[in-house]
């Protein structure tokens, strides 16, 4: 089923109103959001979500519901990734926290319209070559395999300062050393310049771009239905805001987490390289034929993996942290 312009643009138009009611409602005036208020919230987005995916169930069918629900909650949980990144972008920037609200919301907004643009361009891509997802699969397998070294090795995080895109704008623009309450520019003896408030919030828009090019081709693992993976996105990033202050300070104590979003990856990169075998046109492949005899992982299945690695994963971070504090020993960080 092709999804009609109409539906792009009134879906559009929905998310475009939930950003703009959560700017009014909770981001133009600055404050630190408390526990629950992020709490409730973060219900509320996910409850939108699910009324959501159910809407897709009864007017699409099973089969792209299922794929909505999995793509969603793959979004999800990598999303909660880029929350640590997050947070040592606020730490390197020095944000007061009552401003970083309005960072987040505006970053991740015009993430979500850079991710369009890939969701788009994959979606023409694979369109015009099928056998695309023999490099969407290898790319995640190696995202994988690059996730699970960073973590035994314990490597340590990069400065967001040091980003290249940063010393960029602090080379063409003027950058104030102080914050100018939340404002993101100012003018300033006759020329305008940027707050430190901007600058943090190019690094989350480009950090979250950097996470784009693992997440788009994961969820086009999961279904190839161009709509439902910007509707997997729109709907994980518009409650991420309040899942970061909600998760905030519990972020370390997740210590196996990269090791389940690796796993995950690399389930849906073998995924992606099945489903390629199945559809192969290489023809140093099986003579350019379809290759036979080589399982194609349903939706149902995709789903139980990616909810059982993430529930053994929390599982055993909590396991790793009561015990770490038995010995007397520090928790992951």
């Amino acid at each position: 089923m092709t999804v009609p312009f109409w539906i792009w643009a009134v879906t559009g138009l929905v998310i475009l109103g939930l950003f703009i009611f959560d700017f009014y409602s909770h981001v133009r005036t600055p404050h630190e959001p408390t526990i629950k208020e992020s709490a409730w919230w973060s219900l509320i987005y996910v409850g939108i979500a699910l009324l959501f995916g159910g809407f897709v169930y009864v007017v699409w069918d099973h089969q792209h519901g299922m794929e909505y629900l999995t793509g969603y909650v793959t979004e999800k949980a990598l999303s909660v990734d880029n929350l640590f990144v997050f947070a040592l972008i606020m730490g390197a920037f020095q944000i007061p926290r009552k401003y970083q609200q309005k960072v987040l919301l505006i970053g991740i907004a015009l993430a979500l319209i850079f991710r369009l643009v890939f969701i788009l361009l994959g979606a023409s891509i694979i369109n015009a070559w099928s056998d695309v997802f023999y490099l969407f699969g290898i790319f995640l397998l190696v995202t994988a395999a690059r996730m699970i070294i960073a973590e035994v090795r314990d490597l340590p995080e990069k400065d967001p300062q040091d980003m290249l895109v940063i010393r960029l704008v602090r080379k063409v623009v003027p950058v104030t050393e102080t914050y100018e309450s939340d404002h993101l520019t100012i003018k300033k003896d006759g020329k305008r310049h940027f707050t430190p408030l901007m600058v943090a919030l190019v690094a989350i828009g480009m950090v979250d771009v950097m996470f784009a090019l693992d997440s788009i081709p994961a969820i086009y693992g999961v279904t190839q239905e161009a709509y439902l993976v910007f509707t997997t996105n729109a709907f994980s990033l518009l409650g991420l805001r309040q899942l970061y202050f909600l998760l905030d300070g519990l972020l370390d104590r997740l210590g196996y987490l990269s090791y389940g979003l690796s796993i995950i990856l690399a389930f849906i990169g073998v995924k992606l390289v099945f489903h390629a075998l199945h559809e192969n046109n290489l023809p140093f492949i099986n003579g350019g034929e379809s290759v036979h005899g080589v399982p194609e992982i349903s939706t149902e299945t995709s789903l139980l993996v990616i909810v059982g690695v993430l529930t053994i994963t929390v599982i055993a971070s909590l396991w790793k942290n009561k015990k770490d504090a038995a010995a007397g020993a520090p928790a992951d960080s």
